[in-house]
């Protein structure tokens, strides 16, 4: 169910507000490009500076929006292990598909404190995706801890962002072969698929998701070659994303192509001049844009 090309979507701002407008009509665009299901507040969606009455809307907004179309893995991450199950328990409310729930960043727990917080968030009967993000989280789950949760039925899948594609063969020997592993690195998920992972959580998504659908489609039918020629085309695309926190990079992309302003929230800020002519030039190359 959960597989292929998962766009992190972006929160579409506008007048320093929710643009819901655009938002629905980003799931529309996302699934007519072959997007494989879709994943709403996570930190592209701008998680840490909307608040929770915002944070819940888009996810209502977004599961509306899919109507079972594709899968929708809401984000409900948190460093509060009750406000987590607070949302994950909002996502079971207005019916996503599953969660995705970040490991605690800041307050750096050890591997029991992880595996605390997600048999907690378990609790809730909400089939969970894991995020694995040392660098952001500054704590990292070992393939054992994962071994530990993955033997909870809830806890069904990771989405890796450690950079290293090894990691997804000590999930496969610590979790078993059917847990789903995706990519959370674009750049790197020709490896990890070819490591075993099933799909990518993906930020290029947003902005080119009908050619992240087809990198991911030639992966799954075992054609590597016609992957490698997506990567090539994607490479740089992938790297001018992220000359700035990437999200900005792809709302700045997004605007390019009429589909919602290139608006942040502090403390992000919009992106450098030169920035914009990379985005701009990887976009022209990939094709997506004139």
């Amino acid at each position: 169910m959960f597989k292929g090309s998962l766009p992190a979507l972006v929160t579409p701002l506008k007048g320093g507000k929710l643009d819901i407008d655009a938002l629905k009509h980003l799931v529309e665009w996302h699934i007519e490009e072959g997007s494989s299901g879709l994943v709403p507040v996570g930190t592209t969606g701008e998680s840490p500076t909307l608040s929770h009455e915002e944070h819940e809307s888009v996810i209502e907004e977004v599961v509306k929006a899919a109507a079972g179309r594709v899968p929708v893995i809401a984000g409900a991450g948190s460093n509060n292990t009750i406000e987590t199950r607070r949302f994950v328990q909002f996502a079971k409310k207005v019916g996503a598909d599953a969660a995705l729930v970040v490991t605690p960043y800041y307050n750096k727990p050890t591997q029991r404190g992880l595996i605390a917080h997600f048999t907690a968030a378990a609790q809730e009967g909400v089939p969970i995706i894991i995020y694995n993000i040392p660098g952001r989280s500054v704590v990292d789950m070992t393939a054992e801890t994962m071994g530990e949760l993955a033997k909870l039925p809830e806890i069904i899948g990771v989405k890796d962002s450690t950079g290293d594609v090894s990691r997804i063969s000590d999930n496969r020997a610590a979790c078993g072969p059917d847990f789903i592993q995706l990519s959370g690195e674009d750049a790197m998920a020709l490896g990890y698929y070819a490591h075993g992972a099933v799909g990518c959580i993906s930020v290029t998504a947003n902005v080119a998701p009908r050619l992240c659908a087809e990198f991911q489609s030639a992966m799954a039918q075992g054609d590597f070659k016609t992957a490698l020629e997506y990567q090539d085309r994607l490479m740089p695309l992938h790297t001018a994303l992220f000359v700035e926190p990437g999200l900005v990079g792809a709302k700045y992309g997004l605007s390019l192509l009429g589909k919602c302003t290139e608006e942040v929230r502090s403390p992000l800020t919009g992106l450098l001049d030169e920035t914009k002519d990379q985005i701009k030039a990887a976009m022209q190359f990939a094709g997506i844009l004139a």
